[in-house]
C-alpha cells in the first residue's frame, strides 16, 4: 500500500493539479446535464474557482523557494541557477496552463459536443 501512495504521489504538481481541475469540471458537467454554452461556461468557471487557491499557493511557495537559489552569491550558485531558472518558469506556465488554457480548452471540445448532440 506504501508503495501505491508513493507512485500516486510522484506526480508533478502541476499535471496533478491540471488532472484534478478536468475531473472536478467534468463530474459537474455530467451532474448537471448542461444544455447550453452558458450553463457550460458557469461550470467551467464554478470547477476553476475551486482550484485557484490551491493551485496559486502551490506555485508561490515553489517559486520562493527557488528565488533565494537564483539571487545567491557564493560557491556553486552559477551551476544551481542554471537548474532554478527553468524551474521557476515551468512554474510559472504550469500556472498559466492550469488556469487558463486547460479550461479553454475543456470548453472548446465541450462547445462542440454541445452542438453535436440534439436537445432532446
Amino acid at each position: 500500500m506504501f508503495l501505491a501512495l508513493a507512485r500516486a504521489q510522484a506526480k508533478p504538481i502541476h499535471l496533478a493539479a491540471t488532472s484534478r481541475d478536468i475531473i472536478s469540471v467534468a463530474a459537474r458537467v455530467a451532474d448537471q446535464r448542461l444544455e447550453s454554452e452558458s450553463e457550460l461556461r458557469e461550470a467551467i468557471i464554478e470547477g476553476a474557482a475551486l482550484r485557484v487557491r490551491p493551485i496559486a499557493m502551490t506555485v508561490a511557495v515553489i517559486i520562493a523557494g527557488f528565488l533565494p537559489v537564483m539571487w545567491g552569491a557564493g560557491t556553486g550558485t552559477e551551476v544551481m541557477r542554471r537548474i532554478a531558472a527553468p524551474m521557476v518558469g515551468g512554474m510559472a506556465t504550469a500556472l498559466l496552463l492550469s488556469m487558463f488554457v486547460v479550461p479553454f480548452v475543456y470548453l472548446l471540445i465541450r462547445r462542440h459536443d454541445l452542438k453535436q448532440v440534439p436537445s432532446t
